[in-house]
Formats: structure tokens, sequence, C-alpha cells
């Protein structure tokens, strides 16, 4: 066999004492050895080789030849001293055929998932209300009941995420949220009750969606691609939309009005198998991952060892009065709350906007609505980029946050309220793409950011800032039909949208940081 040349180089002998010799490899081992010297001797050395995994990997994950790839240095931490690495930065080839990006792959699908099973009953909507006689403000609770159930679950759900891992808490999300979609159908046969308990099941589901995706995220991808992976993410999230409502008006005309719910709903049931077989919670624990992916993560994190060990978890009853105590928080709070509502006003009301306002048919209602989610799914992947490569650059992370959130809503603001003004449909749909597409900005303001400010909390920020956005997306949604039956204009609500969405922009600059936050009454966290 011909060894790489880089290991076969000598190995620079340290000052401390040779490890001892290895025992001897086991059978899915490989013979090249790693360095000896990797870890310098220290008092508490064994606990290293017992928390560090990276020491006990296998011949599967060493992808390239380490000399080549990793330069060793000596760095500190506490009391104890070891080697760490500086690991060039992967090709772009290394990029998408990686374990995180098979990572983040499942993770959009889920999203898309979420979002297409959530966006099914603003199409249905339409032939169920002619149906039944529901009018336009009963139609808004019926699809707000979704809300009533996201309502509930995203500080519990961000909790669990925080405690028990992503994958574990988006798994059984998924499967409830599955089931509560595919069950939609029986529940509308039975009673409106019924109907109304189903979405409300499918609103706590999908209530753990995000905070997974965040939890998984922080875990997988080192900090200078964290807006690239959210990109990626998001994008399946948006995907999910477009898929939606483009896919239901045609399912509905082959397999009836509740067609796409079975449908979607069987979709979910094979995700779970594919995650539950093909992830794992953090890159430590992948047997497939090469030892220069895995090295590469851990030396683009943060240095605080508080919030990057993976091992430790956090508190069951997170400091809620500490985190809400802290402007940073409330500007997450607010710009979450301003996401939501905007997203689920354009996202429940567009289709029937269009029809309402320029009479197209519910085909061409749901194609105008898909059309600028895919924008936003597209936007959103280059605006990742573009943040990661501002930070990369040098740019402070505070600015890059507090610019990527002006452009996520003063942009959206400004596009609706040209939409207000437009006098075809087509006019119409091209600044709801804009509006949508610019609104994936805030993905790398608001959303990043709170892996930023409280990793170690991340789950349950998130939860708290979701409980606050569905109440704004409740509120929204129902408002929206109020609104249109008291005043008679679609216009006048999307103007106070607009308003809105520049209030939290000037908010969030005032108050928002890029920087680690203490949220703890003990230990004081480190900025970066």
């Amino acid at each position: 066999m011909n060894f790489p040349a880089a290991v076969k180089r000598p190995i620079t002998k340290f000052s401390s004492p040779p490890l001892q010799t290895h025992k001897p490899l086991k059978p899915h081992q490989s013979l090249i050895k790693s360095p000896p010297t990797l870890f310098k001797k220290s008092p508490n050395f064994n606990n290293h080789l017992k928390n560090d995994s990276f020491t006990s990997l296998s011949s599967s994950r060493t992808g390239f030849p380490m000399s080549s790839r990793v330069n060793s240095k000596r760095a500190s931490s506490g009391d104890d001293r070891y080697l760490v690495t500086d690991v060039k930065a992967p090709s772009f080839v290394e990029f998408i055929t990686s374990e995180r990006i098979k990572v983040v792959a499942m993770l959009a699908m889920a999203l898309a998932l979420c979002n297409a099973d959530r966006v099914v009953m603003s199409v249905a909507i339409v032939p169920m209300s002619l149906s039944n006689g529901w009018r336009q403000s009963f139609a808004g609770v019926v699809q707000s009941s979704f809300l009533w159930g996201y309502l509930i679950s995203p500080i519990a759900g961000g909790t669990l995420v925080d405690y028990y891992g992503g994958k574990i808490v988006m798994a059984w999300g998924v499967t409830l949220w599955s089931l509560a979609t595919f069950l939609t159908p029986w529940a509308a046969d039975t009673s409106l009750l019924a109907l109304l308990l189903a979405r409300v099941l499918l609103g706590i589901a999908e209530g753990v969606a995000l905070p997974s995706m965040n939890n998984m995220i922080a875990r997988w991808f080192p900090s200078t691609e964290r807006s690239q992976a959210v990109g990626l993410a998001m994008g399946g999230f948006q995907l999910g939309s477009a898929i939606g409502l483009t896919l239901s008006p045609i399912l509905m005309s082959q397999a009836g009005v509740f067609g796409p719910f079975i449908i979607f709903g069987l979709c979910g049931f094979l995700w779970v198998i594919i995650w539950i077989s093909a992830t794992t919670s953090t890159p430590d624990q992948n047997f497939q991952i090469s030892r220069y992916e895995l090295e590469y993560i851990r030396s683009m994190r943060p240095k605080s060892l508080k919030v990057e060990n993976d091992l430790a978890k956090p508190k069951v009853i997170p400091p809620f009065r500490r985190l809400l105590s802290k402007m940073p928080t409330w500007s997450i709070i607010v710009a979450n709350a301003m996401h939501s509502w905007g997203f689920f006003v354009i996202l429940s009301w567009m289709p029937i906007y269009f029809k309402t306002i320029y009479h197209v048919d519910l085909r061409q209602a749901a194609w105008f609505s898909a059309v600028p989610w895919s924008m936003m799914a597209v936007v959103g992947y280059y605006a990742g980029v573009w943040s990661d490569d501002l930070i990369r650059r040098g740019t402070s992370v505070t600015f890059t946050r507090k610019m990527m959130q002006t452009i996520g809503f003063a942009g959206p603001g400004l596009a609706l309220i040209a939409l207000t003004m437009s006098k075809s449909p087509i006019t119409a749909s091209a600044w709801l793409t804009v509006a949508v597409g610019l609104k994936s900005f805030s993905h790398f303001g608001f959303l990043v950011n709170l892996q930023e400010i409280a990793p170690q909390y991340s789950g349950v920020l998130h939860g708290l800032s979701n409980t606050a956005g569905t109440l704004a997306a409740i509120v929204g949604t129902v408002g929206a039909g109020y609104f249109v039956e008291l005043v008679g204009s679609f216009q006048g609500f999307l103007i106070l949208t607009a308003i809105l969405y520049f209030m939290s922009t000037l908010f969030w600059n005032i108050f928002s940081t890029g920087e680690l936050v203490d949220f703890d009454e003990t230990n004081q966290v480190k900025q970066h």
C-alpha cells in the first residue's frame, strides 16, 4: 500500500512526554495512525481522550492526508494546554459532498414539508368556503387555527431542543404534523371542531421545526458558514410554499379537495424514516464524516467552552428573567413578530387577494402567489453567501446583521406600497416577488443572530421570539379579514403592514448586536 507522503513525514516532538504505544487496532480501523503528539500531555489528559471523540476516529473519517490539510499549533483552554488545528477552508466540491450538507439538505426538505402542509389550507379554503358558506372573516379564523397550536409549542419545543438536541425533536415534530395533515380529510368530514383540532395539532408540531433547524446548524456548521446553511435550509422552507401553492390546485383537480393533505402527509412519514437512519445530532457522533471535516467544524467554532461544549446540556429551566432583561433579546422578538406578521399575511391572503382584486381563477391565483416564494428561496441563498463573505472579509457581525435586517424589512415595506398601486396582476405579482425576495435578507439578521448572542439558549430564545411572532401572525391573519370587511380595502391593510416594517427596522438597528450576551447568573460568557 502506498501511504500519502504526508504520513511519512517525521513528526515534530514537543517538550512533553510522548504518548504511550497505541493498543492494537480494531478491525474497522486503519493502519494509518494519527500523529502520536496530537495532544500535549496534561494533568487532565485522560479527560481529553474521554471527552474528545476526535482522538478515536476510525479510518473512514480520514478523508485527506492530515498534514496537507491541517496545521497544528499550541493553544490554551483553562488549566489545560493542548494542540488545536488551523484547518484549510474546504473547496466547493468538498463542501457540497460533506456530511454537513447532507444534514442541511434534510433540514431543507423538512422545512419544505412544514410549509407545504400549512399552505395547502390557503388554497383549499377557497372551495371549502364556497361549499360551507363561510364569510371571509370566518375563513381567516379557520386558517389561523394552525397558529393557535403554533402559539403553544415554540417555548417548550425550544427548551426540548436545547436539552435533547435537534435530531430527536425534529423527528417527533415531523411525525406529528404529518399525522395531522394526513388526518385533515377525516377531520373535515367529521365536524368543524375536529378540523380545527387537526389544524391546532399541526401548529403544535410545526412549532419545533425552526428551533430544531437552528440547533442542528449551530452544531454542524462553523460560524463562517452558518448564514449559508440557514439560507439553504430556509430555501427549502420557501420552496415548500411554492410547492404547496402550485401543486395543491393540480392535486385537487385530480384527487379532490383533500388529495394534497394525504400526499403531503405520506411524504412526511417517509422523511422521518430517512432522517432517523441517516443523520446524527452532532458531527462527533457521525461515523461517515471525514477526519478533516470534523476538525474543520471544530476549529472554526467560537472559543467559549461553556457555549461550545456539545456534551454539556443547559439548564432544564432556562433563565427566562435574564433572557427578557436584555434589549438584544427584544430586538429579536420584535423582528420575529414583524417577520411572522408579514409572512402569514402574504401566505394566507395572497391567493384571495389576486382572486378578489384582479379576478384571476384559483390556479392562476396560486401561481401568482407561488412565484415570489421561489424567488425568496433563490435570493435567500445568495444573501446568506454574501453575509458569510462580509464577515470573513472583516466586516463586524453586528454591522452585517443590521444591514441584512434593514434590507429584509425596509425593502418589503417599499415593495408592498408599490404593490397597492399596481393596475394589473402581472405588475402586482412582480412587486410581490420583490417584497418576498427581499424579505429573505431578514433570515441573516434576526434568525442567525439567535446563535450569536446566545448559542446555549438558541432553542428557547427562538421559542420566545416565535411565540411573539405567532401572536402577531394570528392578529395579522384574522385582522386582515376583519379589516377588509370593515374598511373594504385590501390595499389599506398592506400599507399598514409596510408602516410596521419600517418601525421594526428602526427598533432593530437601535438595540441589536452580533456579539455574545451574558444570559447566565453565575458565569460570564466571553464576547467574541
